[in-house]
């Protein structure tokens, strides 16, 4: 199975490419490094405190605290507590089974993903619970990333888990967009859409955030949990009247939105809230900062290169046919760059689910373009998550070059009809093409790479 390896001397032949891609690929992943991107924004002075462009005075001895919830929480919690040193009073963050780091004064609470549980919740009590009875002087670090809405469940009172998780697959199945999902379950948590923020109030709120959509949307990454709500109970009525929910909610969660519909209950904040008057959000780290570290390392490889965009979605295989087409420019007309080339891309597309296979959407989108550069010389398809994971499996995504349909073959494996039954996973398993990291503890997003020498 494919591993990190440094490139051999600068040959045209598929195996340097294929390394090229593995080393193009490490590069990435260590410049959006949480622990690094922490370092980045955040630095102390003994009593002089600079992130990003404020300062904060420490000398008048407030506690501080971590929080935080995601996938990178970790490493950013780990980084926190080296550049605050003994002034750390403690914390709490949740992260994912495995995702932990050396901390001593944070306490790691190891949590499911993507399927929130009740290990989640307990670690988000534990949050609310230091959270509450904070002073002025106080100040609190919020470390945010990737796969922290599901790391981060706590319904409002009276609504139990299992019923939110009903409510969020509800509105899946019915085709609502994440945007319209998200706006229904702040609506129903105690932390998101703000509230973590009004739950610090009156310390100051230092939100480290790590990206991992497209655009880096404040308010979307982990569901906003310090950043200003603009949906409302109105909003989320007519999301639930547009796809006539009403008759199937749980009565619990019917009854919660009534009744913050009536103004019963008090909406999540918004902008313009005082209580934000003391936060800063800090964006750390993005898909961007990763993909222009790749286009560095490519072009220090003798490699020509361009980004095509930070924001790649859409169908997984669709997208893989326009990388095919691509390859096949580059090798006859020199367009959009000539050989020896790397085409640089980063987002998330989707998988539509036909089979019962085994996969993820980096290692189905290398083997749909598998086919279509199938005997071309010198050109490889890579495609990778960045924090190590793709679908259910345990590779990061796969690689493939002109040579490999061709291999599969002699291993009895098609192509085609192991994409029509999304199971990627078992295609390149055989050949050794799967890419295997480990957890990254980063996530900002997919990675694509096409090589063309």
């Amino acid at each position: 199975m494919s591993s990190f390896t440094d490139p051999r001397p600068p040959t045209p032949d598929p195996c340097f490419l294929r390394d090229a891609a593995l080393d193009i690929f490490r590069h990435a992943l260590a410049a959006v490094d949480p622990a690094e991107a922490v370092h980045r924004a955040v630095v102390r002075d003994i009593d002089r405190l600079q992130v990003h462009d404020r300062a904060y005075d420490l000398s008048r001895g407030g506690r501080v605290f971590v929080v935080g919830t995601g996938k990178a929480g970790a490493l950013m919690a780990q980084a926190v507590e080296e550049v605050m040193g003994d002034r750390l009073t403690g914390g709490v963050v949740n992260v994912k089974d495995g995702h932990v780091a050396p901390v001593r004064r944070v306490s790691l609470n190891e949590a499911g993903h993507p399927l929130p549980d009740e290990a989640g919740v307990r670690g988000a009590r534990e949050i609310v619970r230091l959270l509450s009875g904070l002073e002025p002087d106080d100040l609190v670090f919020c470390v945010i990333s990737g796969g922290g809405s599901a790391l981060l469940p706590l319904p409002v009172d009276g609504i139990t888990l299992a019923e939110k998780q009903t409510v969020t697959q509800l509105l899946l199945d019915c085709g609502a967009t994440i945007h319209e999902i998200n706006a229904v379950r702040k609506h129903i948590s105690r932390v998101k859409g703000g509230q973590l923020a009004r739950l610090a109030a009156p310390a100051s709120v230092i939100s480290l955030i790590l990206s991992d959509v497209i655009g880096d949307r404040l308010d979307v990454i982990a569901s906003g949990p310090t950043v200003p709500d603009t949906s409302t109970f109105v909003d989320c009525q007519r999301i639930i009247d547009r796809y006539d929910l009403r008759a199937r909610l749980p009565a619990a969660v019917a009854a919660h939105l009534d009744a913050g519909l009536a103004g019963h209950i008090p909406e999540t904040p918004k902008p313009g809230d005082p209580v934000f008057d003391r936060v800063q959000n800090v964006l750390v780290a993005t898909n961007l900062l990763a993909l222009r570290a790749a286009q560095e390392r490519a072009e220090a490889l003798g490699l020509r290169t361009i980004i095509l965009s930070s924001g790649l979605e859409g169908e997984t295989r669709e997208v893989a046919t326009v990388y095919s087409a691509m390859a096949k420019e580059i090798r006859s007309s020199g367009n959009p760059i000539p050989p020896p080339a790397c085409v640089i891309a980063g987002g998330e597309t989707t998988v539509t689910i036909r089979g019962t296979g085994k996969g993820g959407r980096n290692q189905e989108f290398v083997l749909a373009a598998a086919r279509g550069i199938a005997g071309l010389d010198g050109v490889v398809v890579f495609s990778a998550g960045t924090d190590g994971t793709d679908g259910p499996t345990d590779a990061a995504g796969a690689v493939a070059d002109g040579t490999t349909i061709r291999r599969a073959a002699a291993h009895g494996l098609d192509a085609e009809r192991m994409l029509a039954a999304n199971d990627s996973y078992h295609f390149f398993q055989p050949l050794g093409d799967l890419v295997i990291t480990g957890p990254t503890q980063t996530n900002v997003m997919d990675l694509r790479l096409l090589l063309v020498g």
